[in-house]
């Protein structure tokens, strides 16, 4: 069975590092698949029979640190996170610069001044040699390694300024015997390394913020517990907390684990987890989720599901994963990044001969060579995707929309019909049971269907149960118990043979129904039947049940709509009751008393007509419709066995929610366009600008930093983004 294995990596600065890293991984025995972050600086990798240890080693290899998540990571020099962190060495080598470029300030305000080349001399040398090690060390390891990365075009064009500097100092003072002073270039190389340094620091807190939203997830994760333990109640940490142990949870703490109430009444905050802005009441069996906070009373809560089986944890997993995906979309970006090093050294190169061989011009040359080896650092095209994603799931979380992995955004952007699932989707899934007709003098019908569908946990079974309990009836033993998925159930109750279903089932069994003697408008109905000897059914009764809409179903369809979306409507519901729901939501397109595995031929058949689907859904049997649709909603109330078959989870049984879902992922796949088409754009006119003398190294290592933050930043536009609901 195949494994997953995360680690920590240090030391990547570009697109280029991703990539060198995934192939290096790749190569382990066992590795199926790597995917490599560079903005959440991890690496996923999947596989059977593997060793983190070689695994670390490979990458190290490669020429980058690797450490397990819930190690701490190995400081080195050449993990550049020191000066992604300290602030101050970043204006260390700012302070040292100024004075190397002021003079080229005064220059447009026509003063003519410049230190002494000893003064530039020092200024420029702890920058090029002690602040940016890193990229003296990074780029080496990338040589070692057979590959290159944006620390060595960085390493390799500010030294060309520095070398050019020292050599023509001395020249100068070889020819003038220390009369006047020679035109240097210790500016350009101290300000790109100064910029570089800056841009990424400033690129590293921007990244910070893409992960908010995980970070406040893993925030709601309490501490401690009280737990009843040996007749007391003791404090213990949170973890140690075992499923069946009964915890208090008093007014203002946040719950530590998901549990059902045992005692107590309150109003629980849930926003955090679901996007729930008003508190949930909460009374005797209601179930609580860890990391919600109790508000105003004291209760009682028995664990259900700790530490990874939980739902926040579960949640965290999903959010992990989403920030940790590729777009398909990355693919293009990955083949251009594995030949994007090589390719930039070429162009430097001939920029140097063309200048030098053509124009006569040495030292144009290696200033405009220098120029193209700065601007094109491969920064943002590594940024771009990663950005956005962890931008867009992270305020998709926040609303209590999970997505589960970035093909998901793509599969969203082409939806153009949503389907919608009826019982507990579109209606509250609480039917009431508002009809019992009985067509024999028989007196234990109610008794008997009660009996039957005691182990059933369908919302007509629990209507009818709830009826049942209210008119004092007690159930009793039922054997030979058996769901018939789409139809009903059918046992033995008191020595009978009943039937218990719906009227497309009864006809199949032969009956002719009254349908007459049903009094209740677009009821859902179900007929109670008994096998006779010669094996023909004898009808004995008739239960109608009713189902409301939920309140923001209309306003779903409604904005659904509003976004040029068709929307239609799915059930195995009868088609009375779902004709009734259809007209209330202003739907055209549905069909009812569908069987589950109908249900994903009806998706199919949308498909064929040149529909992209959504489906949305809550129950084990809207699964293989979730499957089968393009793009697969689950509302996180329903079953896990349909949450698992989906793409996106909405924390909240909300339907609105669904049109909230579609538009974050759009916004989000837009947002990577954008980026990918901003950082080639900043390559295709930087080069050749470069290369043709048009911008200066210092100007060039200005626009790659700024690169790099154009894209975070216009990620980060995305959380701004709420959820209309």
């Amino acid at each position: 069975m195949s494994e997953q294995i995360q680690l920590n990596i240090s030391g990547m600065s570009c697109a280029s590092c991703v990539g060198r890293i995934e192939k290096a991984l790749a190569k382990v025995t066992g590795v199926e698949q790597v995917n490599v972050n560079l903005a959440t600086e991890t690496a996923a990798i999947s596989g059977l029979a593997l060793s983190p240890e070689v695994l670390m080693a490979a990458v190290e290899k490669a020429g980058y640190q690797a450490s397990l998540p819930l190690e701490k990571p190995v400081v080195d020099v050449v993990q550049p996170a020191f000066y992604q962190q300290q602030w101050w060495p970043v204006v260390a080598s700012i302070v040292l610069t100024l004075p190397l470029i002021l003079p080229m300030i005064g220059m447009l305000f026509g003063l003519d001044w410049m230190l002494p080349s000893f003064w530039q001399w020092l200024l420029a040398t702890p920058v090029q040699f002690y602040f940016g090690a890193r990229f003296y060390k990074a780029g080496w390891a990338a040589l070692k390694a057979g590959s290159g990365n944006m620390d060595l075009l960085v390493a390799i064009g500010t030294s060309a300024a520095y070398g050019l500097s020292l050599y023509l100092w001395w020249a100068f003072a070889a020819q003038h015997a220390g009369h006047g002073a020679p035109h240097l270039y210790f500016e350009s190389s101290s300000a790109v390394l100064s910029l570089v340094l800056l841009g990424k620091y400033l690129e590293h807190k921007a990244k910070k913020r893409t992960t908010d939203a995980l970070r406040a997830l893993e925030n709601l994760k309490p501490a401690v517990a009280t737990l009843w333990q040996n007749g007391l109640w003791l404090e213990v940490k949170a973890e140690a907390v075992q499923q069946g142990d009964l915890v208090l949870v008093k007014p203002g703490e946040r719950i530590a684990v998901d549990a059902v109430v045992e005692q107590g009444q309150s109003h629980v905050d849930e926003a955090l987890i679901s996007g729930e802005s008003v508190p949930v009441s909460k009374t005797l069996a209601d179930k609580v989720t860890g990391g919600s906070v109790n508000l105003d009373g004291v209760l009682q809560i028995r664990a259900s599901a700790v530490g990874a089986e939980s739902t926040l944890s579960r949640i965290i997993q999903l959010v992990e994963q989403a920030q940790g995906a590729k777009a398909p979309v990355q693919a293009l970006v990955d083949k251009i990044s594995a030949i994007f090093v090589p390719v930039v050294l070429l162009i430097a190169l001939a920029t140097l001969l063309g200048w030098g061989l053509l124009a006569e011009d040495w030292v144009t040359g290696i200033l405009n060579a220098v120029a193209v080896l700065v601007i094109a650092c491969p920064c943002a095209l590594g940024l771009a995707t990663p950005a956005a994603i962890m931008a867009g799931t992270g305020s998709a979380a926040r609303s209590g929309i999970l997505i589960k992995d970035a093909i998901a955004l793509e599969q969203a952007k082409a939806v153009n019909l949503v389907v919608f699932d009826k019982t507990g989707t579109l209606t509250q899934g609480k039917a009431v049971l508002q009809q019992v007709s009985r067509f024999t003098d028989e007196a234990d019908t109610l008794q008997w269907a009660a009996s039957l569908q005691q182990n059933s946990e369908h919302p007509l079974a629990k209507a009818l149960l709830t009826y049942a309990a209210a008119h004092q009836v007690e159930t009793v033993a039922a054997t030979e118990f058996r769901v018939v998925a789409g139809k009903g159930v059918q046992g033995k109750v008191q020595g009978r043979s009943l039937v218990l279903g719906s009227s497309h089932w009864m006809q199949q069994l032969g009956l002719d129904l009254p349908l007459g003697q049903i009094k209740t408008s677009g009821a859902s109905v179900s007929w109670l039947a008994e096998q006779q000897a010669d094996e023909s059914y004898q009808l004995l009764a008739l239960f109608c049940f009713t189902d409301e809409l939920k309140a923001d179903a209309v306003q779903a369809v409604a904005l659904l709509k509003q976004q040029a979306i068709a929307v239609a409507m799915l059930t195995g519901d009868s088609k009375e009751s779902a004709a009734l729901i259809a007209q209330q939501l202003g739907l055209t397109d549905w069909k009812a008393e569908v069987l589950p595995g109908e249900k994903a031929a009806a998706i199919a058949s949308w498909q064929q007509q040149g529909y992209q689907v959504a489906m949305v859904g809550d129950g084990i049997n809207d699964a293989p419709a979730l499957a089968q649709a393009n793009l697969g909603i689950a509302m996180a109330s329903g079953t896990e066995v349909a949450v698992s078959a989906s793409a996106m989870t909405l924390m909240r049984s909300k339907p609105s929610l669904v049109s909230a879902a579609l538009q974050i992922a759009r916004l989000s796949y837009r947002k990577i366009q954008q980026n990918l088409f901003w950082a080639f754009i900043f390559n295709a006119i930087g080069i050749p600008l470069a290369a043709l003398g048009y911008l200066n190294p210092v100007i060039a290592g200005a626009a790659m930093a700024c690169s790099s933050l154009f894209v975070i930043s216009n990620a980060l536009l995305l959380q701004r983004w709420k959820a209309q609901e």
